[in-house]
C-alpha cells in the first residue's frame, strides 16, 4: 500500500537546482505533492524562468530510475506524442546528491472533484478516454496498479492523464503499489499480480467511489474480512442511479471477465450510449458531450502530457 515519506523535507518555494551532468536549471515554485518514494514540485524552466514543468525528487536513485525507465519506455512506444520525459539528472542540494526527473505539467484535478464541479453527466467521457489511456499503458507492456481518484487528472472537456507511475508493475509481476479500497486482493477477486484485469478492477471502485464514496466506506468499516467480495460491491452499483445502467461493465470489470483494456473501452462506449437512449430527455447529457465521447473514439486518446502529484 502506498504510504507517504519523511526521508526529506519539502524544499522552500524558489529553491533553485542544477543538473549534475546537463546543467539544465530549475526554479521550484510549490510542492504538489508527497509520494511513497519522492516529492513532486511545480517547477520553472528554460530562458527567465518562464517554461512550467513539474520535478520529482527521489530518495532512492533505483528507485527513480525505474520510473524514468518506464515513462521513456511510453515515449518510444507512443510515436507523435508529446514526450513525458523531459529530463534526468541529479543535483547537489544540502551536500547531497538528490536524484530528479522532469515532466510536462498540465493542470488538471483529481477525478472525483472534476466530477464534482462539473457533474457525474462527465462520466461517460471520461470513463472511454481512461479506458484508452490505460489500453495504451497496457500495449506497452505494463500496468497501471494504483488507480484511485488522485492519481488520475482531468482536463478541460474531460481529457485524461495518469499520473504518479511510482505504482507501475511489468505485466506478470507483482503489483508494486496499491491503495487497498481499490485493489482487488483485499476484494478477494484475484491476485496481486499486474495484468489489464488488475487496472479494470480499480477503474470499477475508481467509479465507486466517486459516486458512491460514503456508502463504500461504510461497507468496509462494517463487513467481515472473509465477507468482503465482488457481489457486495455489485449491490451498490444496483442501487445508485448513475451506476445502475453500468451494471453488466461494473459486474465485468469487478470479476475479471474482460478479455483486453480495448474490449473493456469498447463496451463501456456501447453500454454509456444505450443508457443514453433510455434516459427521459432532461437527463440526457448535452449533445455536445456527446460528440466528446464519439471525438474521443474516432480518434483515440492522444494524451498531451503528464504531470507527477506524487
Amino acid at each position: 500500500m502506498t504510504t507517504s515519506s519523511n526521508e526529506q523535507r519539502p524544499l522552500p518555494k524558489g529553491t533553485e537546482i542544477r543538473g549534475r551532468w546537463n546543467g539544465k536549471q530549475y526554479r521550484l515554485e510549490r510542492l504538489l505533492g508527497l509520494g511513497s518514494n519522492g516529492h513532486v514540485y511545480l517547477a520553472s524552466s528554460g530562458i527567465g524562468y518562464r517554461s512550467a514543468c513539474a520535478v520529482k525528487l527521489g530518495f532512492e536513485t533505483s528507485e527513480l530510475q525505474g520510473e524514468a525507465n518506464i515513462l521513456a519506455s511510453l515515449d518510444s512506444s507512443e510515436k507523435g506524442r508529446v514526450p513525458f520525459l523531459l529530463d534526468v539528472d541529479d543535483a547537489v542540494i544540502d551536500g547531497k546528491n538528490i536524484p530528479y526527473y522532469v515532466m510536462r505539467y498540465i493542470p488538471g484535478s483529481p477525478i472525483q472533484a472534476y466530477l464534482r464541479q462539473h457533474g457525474p453527466q462527465w462520466l461517460g467521457v471520461v470513463g472511454f478516454r481512461l479506458l484508452e489511456r490505460l489500453a495504451q499503458l497496457h500495449e506497452a507492456g505494463w500496468a497501471f496498479g494504483d488507480i484511485k481518484s488522485d492519481n488520475v487528472l482531468v482536463g478541460e472537456y474531460g481529457r485524461v492523464e495518469l499520473v504518479d507511475y511510482g505504482g507501475a508493475s511489468a505485466i506478470g509481476r507483482s503489483v508494486r503499489q496499491f491503495t487497498e479500497i481499490y485493489d482487488r486482493g483485499y476484494w478477494f477477486a484475484g491476485s496481486r499480480i499486474a495484468d489489464p484485469a488488475y487496472d479494470h478492477f480499480s477503474v470499477a471502485m475508481l467509479w465507486l467511489h466517486a459516486l458512491e464514496g460514503k456508502r463504500l466506506v461504510q461497507l468496509t468499516r462494517t463487513l467481515l474480512p472473509q465477507n468482503r467480495h465482488p457481489r457486495e460491491l455489485m449491490k451498490l452499483v444496483r442501487s445508485n442511479a448513475r451506476l445502475a445502467p453500468l451494471e453488466s461493465w461494473m459486474e465485468k470489470a469487478l470479476n475479471g471477465k474482460f478479455e483486453n483494456t480495448k474490449e473493456a473501452s469498447e463496451e463501456w462506449r456501447s453500454v454509456f450510449r444505450s443508457s443514453q437512449r433510455l434516459k427521459a430527455p432532461e437527463d440526457r447529457v448535452p449533445r455536445w458531450m456527446a460528440g466528446l465521447l464519439g471525438g474521443a473514439i474516432l480518434l483515440s486518446v492522444s494524451a498531451t502530457a503528464v504531470w507527477l502529484l506524487q
